[in-house]
Order: structure tokens, then sequence, then C-alpha cells
């Protein structure tokens, strides 16, 4: 069973700072491309950021001052390093893998319950 555990979301001012922290088992992940979603009540999910298997990272454009995304293939743990927020940034942030060849998997989507973010004026 694949599981995608967040932390890291809390409330924060405007101008602070976060990083949130994806942990994966259940499937290999140094294969899998990791992403980070958010979503808004009454808005799609959008991709905020995604790093490869192969730790290539690329980012949204709102967010691409702001953010970085890094990963550990040690630690099956993906972050998002997330700087002066802004109060448009407040949203659920979900964990996103997708296991790429060869694993048994690979094809298939995952994701994390998600983690709130709320930033304040």
């Amino acid at each position: 069973q694949v599981q995608l555990v967040e932390s890291g979301g809390v409330s924060v001012e405007a101008g602070g700072s976060l990083r949130l922290s994806c942990s994966v088992s259940g499937t290999p992940f140094s294969v899998a491309n990791m992403a980070w979603y958010r979503q808004t009540p009454g808005k799609e999910r959008e991709l905020v950021s995604q790093i490869s298997a192969r730790g290539t990272p690329t980012y949204a454009e709102a967010v691409k001052d702001r953010f970085t995304i890094s990963r550990d293939n040690d630690a099956d743990t993906a972050w998002l390093q997330m700087d002066n927020l802004v109060v448009e940034y407040k949203a659920v942030y979900f964990c996103n893998c997708r296991p790429g060849i060869p694993a048994r998997d690979h094809g298939m989507e995952y994701w994390g319950k998600g983690t709130p973010v709320t930033v304040s004026a």
C-alpha cells in the first residue's frame, strides 16, 4: 500500500516561510516523480512544483521565485520550501507521487491527504 504523508502546514504571517514535507512509503521513491499541488475552495487543484526522479525541478510561474522543491532518495522524502509567503498562497497543499520505470506501479498516481497552509496579512 502506497502512502504519502504530508506535514508542515501551519499558519504564518505574510512574508514568512514554511517547509512542507512529504514522506513516501510502499513504492520505490528513487524512481518516482514528485510534485506539490495546491487547492483553494471552489477552484481546481493546481500544480505548484515538481521534481523528477533525477532531481530536476520545475515551478509554476507564480511561485518560481519563492518556492524550492527538493528530495532525498535515501529518506524517501520530498520537501517544498516556501519563502516570502503572500496571502494568496493560502491553500491546502497536496503531495503527488508518480512512480516511474522500473517500479511495478509505474503509470500510477498517488496523493497525500493534504496539509493546510494559512497566510495572514
